[in-house]
Formats: C-alpha cells, structure tokens, sequence
C-alpha cells in the first residue's frame, strides 16, 4: 500500500518574483492577492501597526479540467538552508509569525474546472510585534495525493502567494559574513588543467528588514596567474530577517599558486560586511622549480663570492 507522505513543495513560492509580474502558478492553479483598485499585484504588500487588523482578499484558479479542492493557511517564510531560496512552514508544522497571525476566511475550498474563486484573509498583528518585515504566505494546497517518482511515497503539492508584512516602528538593516573558509584548487603543474578553488561561508541577516545582498570574493597577498577578484553569483535573492544561510561556490580561473588572504565582502542597504581567511597554494612542481632556481642562485652567489675572494688574495 502506498504511503501518503506529507511532503509540500513549494517551488513557485521560490521562484516567484517581489515584482509585479503575475501569480504564484504551478501550471494547474494559482494564487493571487485580488487586484487592487489602482493595479494588479504578484505578492501581499502589507504596511500595519502592532496591534491592528488587516484584511484583504486572494483569488484562487484552477485552470485544468477537472474540479480541484484546496486546503489553504498562512504559513511563515524562512531561507532554505539548500540554497538560501525561500520556502515555508508545512500546514502541519507549528507557525510562529506571519504563519500565526493569518487566517483565510475557509480552511477548505473546491474550485470548478477553469474557474476562479476568490477568498478573504484576515491578519492580526500582535501588540508586542516587533519591528520591521515579517514574511509569509497564503498557501493553497492540493487536497489529492500523487505518486513521487520512485519512491513508495506520495506527494502533496502547494502554491504559495508572498505575503510581505511591514510593521512600523525603527527599520535597522544589519549584515554580517561568518565563517569564511576558502580552498585554494590548482593543477600540480602550472597553467596546465582547470583551476577550481572553493569558497563557503554564511551570510546572517541581524536585522530586522529582508535584503537583496551583493557578495563578492577577492584574494590578496602573493598571487600568481587568474584574477583577484570575482562577484559570486549563488546568492539569495532575499534574505530575511534573523535568516542565516551557509552557501558554497566553486570559482574555476582563481590564481593558481600563491599566499595571503581571501575576502567575502557583502552588501546590501548601504551596509557592508566582509569575513576573511587565511589561504597558502604552491603546486609541487612550481615549488619544486622554485627551489631550484633559489639553489641555482646560491651556489652562483657562492661561485661569485669564491672567485672575489681568490681575486683579493692575488692583488
């Protein structure tokens, strides 16, 4: 007998963009909140006050052919450790904040084929609320169980429309790069082979308003071959308050040989952090050809030295 798994995925809520460019959509139903007055919207945009009530409305569609019922709830969002992409709680998990706050007006909807129902939402901002951007979602969840590819187990599928909660009061971007370490990768015989060292490190958002950092690597010291610096690229495109996210990226080219200091350096809302370490590279062969040329100019040196000091006895 098969085994219904409560897995949940969420890719479009990863994927989806802050910017106004349509619904949250898997291809079979979508979540959106319901046009404003003045222009569509692709995510919840939510100014509140401690202690204040907000209402609004979501529309969601089914656009196959069959009739499709959806259990919906407010869930928290959070970075995914993965890849620091955003994801949120499971309908099953305990929700702390936006999750906690929110409540569609119906827990369960059916929505007839190609057609569209639009549902209320409710979000109760504590008192004590902190400051700052609280992140979520309005989930729709796919009441029906599918097969996961090979496995005994089944899926349940979700999408998700962003809620972005702002409470008023002081607004403190903070950001820190921790636990840099960087592994300098180069083939034994230089400029020969692929270069590909690596860098890890974690990016802590200690603030209290979400991010898009910027994060760039440079390496300096005693280089030899490859340039100095590079702009990463794995790099969330928001990063949520109190969020941390350990990320990793390869950078093929890097100098092949070489002693000094790399530096991870982000930045994000005119704020700026970088973490460093130490790194020390020298492929044997270079090494080895290194010594011999450091040997092969002492002994000229000594032959030098030699022949001065039987010139002098001469004299």
């Amino acid at each position: 007998m098969r085994t219904a798994l409560v897995a949940l995925l969420l890719l479009l809520l990863t994927t989806l963009s802050p910017a106004p460019a349509g619904a949250a959509d898997n291809g079979e139903w979508s979540v959106r909140p319901a046009d404003s007055a003045i222009t569509p919207r692709a995510a919840f945009q939510l100014p509140a006050q401690p202690g204040t009530t907000l209402t609004d409305r979501a529309v969601v569609t089914n656009t196959t052919a069959a009739q499709l019922t959806f259990r919906l709830y407010v869930a928290d969002a959070h970075n995914t450790e993965r890849d620091g992409g955003l994801a949120v709680r499971g309908i099953e998990e305990t929700q702390r904040d936006v999750g906690a706050w929110g409540r569609p007006e119906q827990d369960t909807i059916s929505v007839p084929a190609r057609s569209a129902v639009t549902v209320g939402i409710t979000l109760t901002v504590p008192r004590d609320a902190s400051p700052g951007d609280h992140v979520g979602a309005l989930v729709a969840v796919d009441t029906r169980v599918q097969p996961a590819d090979g496995s005994h187990l089944g899926v349940q599928r979700g999408v998700g429309a962003r809620i972005y909660l702002r409470v008023e009061g002081p607004r403190q971007p903070g950001l820190a790069v921790e636990d840099v370490r960087f592994t300098a990768r180069s083939p034994q015989v230089p400029w020969t082979g692929t270069r590909e060292s690596t860098v890890a490190y974690t990016l802590h958002n200690t603030g209290n308003v979400k991010l898009a950092p910027r994060v760039s690597l440079g390496v300096g010291g005693v280089l030899l071959g490859g340039a100095g610096e590079r702009r990463l690229a794995d790099v969330p495109a928001e990063l949520l308050p109190g969020q941390k996210v350990r990320l990793t990226e390869t950078w093929s080219g890097a100098p092949f040989a070489g002693w000094g200091q790399a530096t991870v350096t982000a930045s994000a809302d005119s704020i700026r952090s970088s973490g460093t370490d130490g790194f020390l590279k020298v492929p044997w062969l270079f090494a080895a050809c290194l010594a011999l040329l450091s040997a092969a100019w002492w002994l000229l040196r000594r032959r030098r030295a030699a022949r001065a000091a039987r010139s002098d006895a001469h004299g």
